[in-house]
C-alpha cells in the first residue's frame, strides 16, 4: 500500500465532480422527453422470474443486520463528538487526521482516538472510537505541525449522520410471512438479507447493472464492510412489474474500464440500460463519467429528495438511467423516471397513481431547495387517516417496501407541521385496513405473536416508532396497542406509572437485560456485575457503547455507571442489535442489551435486570374484537411456551 497522503485526499475531495447542473423535476422530465420519444417495440414472449408473484411457504426471518455495520450517511470525517464541544466559527477545534480513508467496501483498520478524525465516504464503515460524522461541507483542512488536521467549526451530537447496525433490519426480525405474494419490493427485502431469488411477456429488454466495490451478490457469504446487492434485485423486479424484461448484468466494480465495457455491451444488446450507484459526488463514483465518455448526458442532478444524484443520458440511441445507490432513492427514481419509459416502450398505458387524503401525524422537516417525497405509513382512527413518516432514510431497504405511499413537500418549505392535511400518493394497490394496529417498541417476540394471529385470520400493521412514540399514539387514539418497556425512575416500576389518562395496560412478557461482551474477555468472563463494571472502568482501553436517551436501557446504563463516563459512552445507537453488532465486530468492548440478542450474536452475557415488555391500550379500543383476540392469545399456554423458547419469561 502506498504511504498515506491526507492532503492529497483533501485535494482530491476538493476536485470531486459536482453535479453538471441540478434542475427542477419538471425540467428534467422535459429535457429527457425532448431527447427521446419511447415507442412500443412489438410482441415477444419471455418467462417471468421464479419468485415474482410466487407465494411464500414459510416466514422469512433475517439472519443478518441491515446495515451490517454502523455506516456513514455523508462524505466527511468520523470522529468523537466529545472532541467538538465548544467548537465555533471563532474558535474551531483542530483534530489530527488519521492515515486512513474509509471508502465504501473497505473495513477500517485504525481506531479513532481522542483528538483525531478519519476521512470517511458516504456508506463507509464507522471505525472503532468514532461516534459521529461531520459533513465535509462543514469542515476545513490545513497542514499542521504534526501533519494534516481538520478544522471543526460547530459542535456535533453523538450519532449524527450514522446509521447504526441493524437500524434498518434487525437479525431475528420477521420480514415476510408465509402466504405473502412476492412483489418487487418484497424481493428487494429478501435480497438485502442475502437470499437469492429472481424475471415475461412481450417487453422491452432492460439491462440492470449494479456498481460498487462494496456489493456482495445475494447468496454469497457476507464480508466486513460488504453490502448485499439489494438494488440489482429490486430494480430487476421493478422492470418486470411495470412491463419490461430485466436482463441482469451483475455487479461491476468501481473501475472505469470494466464499467465502460459493461455499459457499452448493455447498450448494444438491450433497449434500455439502468444502473444503480455511481451518481453522486464521492471520489469513487464513476458512472456519470463513463456515460459522458461513451455517449451524452442529458440530466445529472435533479432537485428532489430522495433522488438528487439521478443521471439520464444515451449511448448511441439507447437511453441510459443511472440511479442513486441508496435503495430508497434508487427505487423512487426508477418509478418516477424509468417506469413510464418502460411502460411506453411496452405499449402499456400510462400508470395513474391513486391518492388519498390524510393528516400528517408528526412534524416532518425538509431541506429547502429540493422537492422531498416523504415515505409514510397510513393508520386509520376515528378522525380518518393519519400519515406516519417512516424514520428510515434513503439508505434503508425497507422504507419504500413498508410504505403505504408518499407525501410531496414543496422545495420552498422547511417541512410540514403535525396535523396538516396532506395528499398521499399510494404505492401499489391499496389494501384493506389491518384488523390490529400496533405502534411502539419492536420485539422479536411480538413478531411471533402477530404471526400466530395471522394464522387465525387476524391481520396486524406494525410500526416501530419506539416506546414513547407508541405511548403518544395510544394517548391520541391512533393505535390499538402500543408495546413499551419504560422504567419509571421514581418508583423503579416498568410502564404502569407512565400511562396517560384514558390508557390501560395489557401485561406482556419479561426480557432479561444485561452486559454483553465478547466471550473470553477476562474483564467480564466469570465476574458478577459490580466486579465486571469495576474492571471495565479501571481499563481506559475498554470501550463501552451506550443507548439513546428516552430508552429504558439508557436508564439502566446510567444507574449502572453511577456517574462514570467511560470511553464510548457518547456512542448511543437506538437498538439492542446495534449494540450487539458493535461488540461482536470489536468496535467496542461492552454494552447493555437483552439476552435474546446476545445469544443471536454469540456474545457473553451478565444478567443485570429484568424489564417488562407490556402493551398500552386506549380504553376506547379495549373492547375491539382484534384486541380481545390478541389478549386471549397471550394468555394461551402455547404462546407462553413459544416466548420461553425465544428466551423471554411470562
Amino acid at each position: 500500500m502506498p504511504p498515506f497522503d491526507a492532503m492529497a485526499v483533501v485535494r482530491a475531495a476538493a476536485r470531486q465532480e459536482q453535479f453538471l447542473e441540478v434542475v427542477a423535476e419538471p425540467e428534467a422530465r422535459a429535457r429527457f422527453a425532448a431527447a427521446f420519444t419511447p415507442r412500443p417495440l412489438g410482441a415477444e414472449t419471455s418467462p417471468l422470474g421464479a419468485a415474482l408473484g410466487r407465494v411464500l411457504a414459510e416466514d422469512v426471518v433475517s439472519g443478518v443486520d441491515v446495515p451490517g455495520f454502523d455506516r456513514s450517511g455523508v462524505d466527511g470525517f468520523a470522529l468523537r463528538a466529545a472532541d467538538t464541544l465548544g467548537a465555533s466559527e471563532e474558535a474551531p477545534v483542530r483534530l489530527r487526521l488519521n492515515p486512513e480513508v474509509l471508502a465504501c467496501g473497505h473495513a477500517p483498520a485504525l481506531a479513532v482516538e481522542p483528538g483525531t478524525a478519519t476521512v470517511i465516504a458516504t456508506g463507509g464503515m464507522v471505525p472503532r472510537g468514532a461516534d459521529t460524522v461531520v459533513m465535509v461541507e462543514h469542515t476545513e483542512t490545513e497542514e499542521g505541525e504534526a501533519g494534516p488536521v481538520v478544522l471543526i467549526r460547530r459542535a456535533v451530537a453523538p450519532g449524527a449522520a450514522i446509521a447504526g447496525a441493524g437500524s434498518d433490519i434487525a437479525r431475528g426480525e420477521t420480514l415476510l410471512r408465509r402466504g405473502t405474494v412476492l412483489s418487487s419490493r418484497s424481493i428487494g427485502m429478501l435480497a438485502a438479507i442475502g437470499l437469492a431469488e429472481v424475471p415475461v411477456l412481450r417487453r422491452p429488454r432492460v439491462a440492470v447493472l449494479s456498481t460498487g466495490d462494496e456489493l456482495v451478490p445475494p447468496g454469497s457469504p457476507q464480508r466486513p464492510a460488504g453490502v448485499f446487492d439489494s438494488n440489482g434485485a429490486i430494480v430487476a423486479a421493478s422492470v418486470a412489474e411495470v412491463g419490461g424484461e430485466a436482463v441482469p448484468f451483475g455487479i461491476i466494480p468501481d473501475d472505469e474500464g470494466m464499467l465502460a465495457a459493461a455499459i457499452a455491451r448493455a447498450a448494444d444488446e438491450t433497449d434500455l440500460v439502468v444502473l444503480s450507484g455511481g451518481t453522486s459526488k464521492g471520489a469513487g463514483d464513476v458512472s456519470h463519467r463513463v456515460l459522458s465518455s461513451l455517449g451524452r448526458v442529458v440530466v445529472h442532478g435533479v432537485a428532489l429528495k430522495p433522488g438528487k444524484p439521478l443521471c439520464l443520458g444515451f449511448v448511441g440511441d439507447t437511453p441510459v438511467a443511472v440511479l442513486p445507490g441508496f435503495p430508497t432513492s434508487a427505487v423512487f427514481t426508477f418509478h418516477a423516471f424509468v417506469a413510464p419509459l418502460v411502460r411506453a416502450m411496452a405499449g402499456l398505458p400510462e400508470y395513474a397513481a391513486e391518492t388519498v387524503e390524510a393528516r400528517l401525524a408528526v412534524r416532518t422537516p425538509s431541506e429547502i431547495g429540493r422537492t422531498e417525497y416523504a415515505m409514510v405509513s397510513l393508520v386509520e382512527d376515528e378522525a380518518g387517516l393519519a400519515a406516519y413518516p417512516l424514520a428510515k432514510g434513503s439508505g434503508s431497504v425497507t422504507a419504500f417496501s413498508m410504505a403505504d405511499g408518499f407525501v410531496a413537500i414543496d422545495a420552498l418549505a422547511d417541512g410540514i407541521d403535525a396535523g396538516t392535511p396532506v395528499s398521499v400518493t399510494l404505492i401499489g394497490a391499496r389494501m384493506r385496513p389491518a384488523d390490529l394496529v400496533v405502534m411502539g417498541s419492536h420485539c422479536v417476540g411480538l413478531d411471533r405473536v402477530v404471526g400466530l394471529l395471522a394464522e387465525r385470520g387476524t391481520t396486524a400493521k406494525l410500526l416501530a416508532i419506539g416506546s414513547l412514540g407508541g405511548l403518544a399514539a395510544a394517548r391520541r387514539g391512533e393505535c390499538d396497542l402500543a408495546p413499551m418497556h419504560l422504567l419509571d425512575e421514581v418508583s423503579g416500576t416498568y410502564n404502569a406509572p407512565l400511562l396517560p389518562p384514558g390508557v390501560g395496560l395489557i401485561p406482556g412478557w419479561r426480557r432479561m437485560q444485561g452486559i454483553v461482551f465478547r466471550q473470553g474477555d477476562a474483564r467480564f468472563e466469570g465476574r458478577d456485575i459490580p466486579d465486571a463494571v469495576t474492571a471495565a472502568l479501571a481499563d481506559p482501553a475498554c470501550v463501552m457503547i451506550s443507548r439513546n436517551q428516552g430508552s429504558g436501557t439508557r436508564i439502566l446504563i446510567e444507574r449502572l455507571l453511577a456517574g462514570a463516563r467511560p470511553a464510548g459512552v457518547l456512542n448511543q445507537p437506538k437498538s439492542h442489535n446495534a449494540v450487539a453488532a458493535a461488540v461482536a465486530q470489536g468496535r467496542v468492548d461492552w454494552g447493555v442489551a437483552i439476552e435474546t440478542v446476545a445469544r443471536a450474536y454469540g456474545l457473553g452475557f451478565l444478567p443485570l435486570a429484568e424489564e417488562h415488555y407490556d402493551f398500552a391500550v386506549p380504553h376506547a379500543r379495549r373492547g375491539r374484537e382484534a384486541v380481545q383476540r390478541f389478549e386471549a392469545l397471550l394468555a394461551e399456554e402455547g404462546t407462553g411456551a413459544m416466548l420461553r423458547e425465544l428466551g423471554f419469561a411470562r
